[in-house]
């Protein structure tokens, strides 16, 4: 195998093929589409929230949902804990599955709290946060990566569907791979550079929702001419 040691776009990349090629994917889509400044949220604790209410569902519906909890002054832990569930779930309609969403909503809050709130939990280390958000009912590894990565600046990689279909189609993966595996993969090529993690990740959201779409848009896209399913 050929080493490669070097720097791009000011980011350090590991002795391996296989991390020069996942920096060339991220040189490419950075070069397209820029800094992508996401997660978007006043504070982390909106960021959790929009963590648990994306799952199975398209951001724009997470924003309406919010919305509603900004307008009713609930957006807080203690807030949501003490809310009516009936009224909890129909402030979170648009987001789907409200009812199992106020359900489990209220419980990371609960949980949030006992926990000691934002404080509390920055105080442990990356792993032992994984592990206790891993235990919160309705947390599973992608949202707990989204909260450790974009609420508590971790150095973890999510990988969801995007990612995913991005890097299946680019034949990185069968596609087939467990979470764990892949989120390796991405995290020994990557390093530990939480603005890079950042970055790539959403670079991924959005080239996978414009571009990389279950129907691809392969005539637009910057990675063509390197992507075996491009047609």
């Amino acid at each position: 195998m050929r080493l490669f040691t070097g720097r791009i776009l000011g980011h350090p990349v590991a002795d391996s093929m296989s991390s020069l090629r996942f920096m060339t994917v991220y040189k490419r889509l950075f070069d397209v589409y820029g800094p992508q400044h996401w997660w978007p949220g006043d504070t982390p604790f909106e960021i959790m929230v929009g963590a648990i209410l994306t799952q199975n569902t398209a951001w724009s519906n997470v924003e309406k949902a919010i919305a509603n909890l900004q307008a009713k002054d609930r957006l807080e832990p203690g807030a949501i804990a003490g809310t009516r569930r009936d009224h909890l779930a129909n402030w979170l309609r648009p987001s789907g599955y409200f009812n199992v969403k106020a359900e489990r909503l209220q419980a990371f809050c609960r949980w949030y709290l006992d926990a000691g709130g934002y404080a509390g939990l920055e105080r442990l280390d990356t792993g032992e946060l994984r592990e206790a958000l891993l235990g919160v009912r309705g947390v599973g590894p992608e949202t707990a990566d989204d909260i450790l990565l974009y609420a508590f600046n971790r150095p973890v990689f999510v990988i969801d569907a995007y990612t995913r279909r991005l890097f299946t189609r680019l034949g990185r993966f069968t596609g087939d791979e467990p979470y764990e595996a892949m989120r390796h993969a991405f995290q020994q090529a990557l390093g530990p550079d939480v603005q890079l993690l950042n970055e790539y990740h959403a670079l991924v959201v959005r080239h996978a929702r414009e571009v990389c779409r279950v129907r691809p848009a392969c005539e637009r896209c910057v990675l063509a001419n390197s992507c075996p399913a491009a047609v």
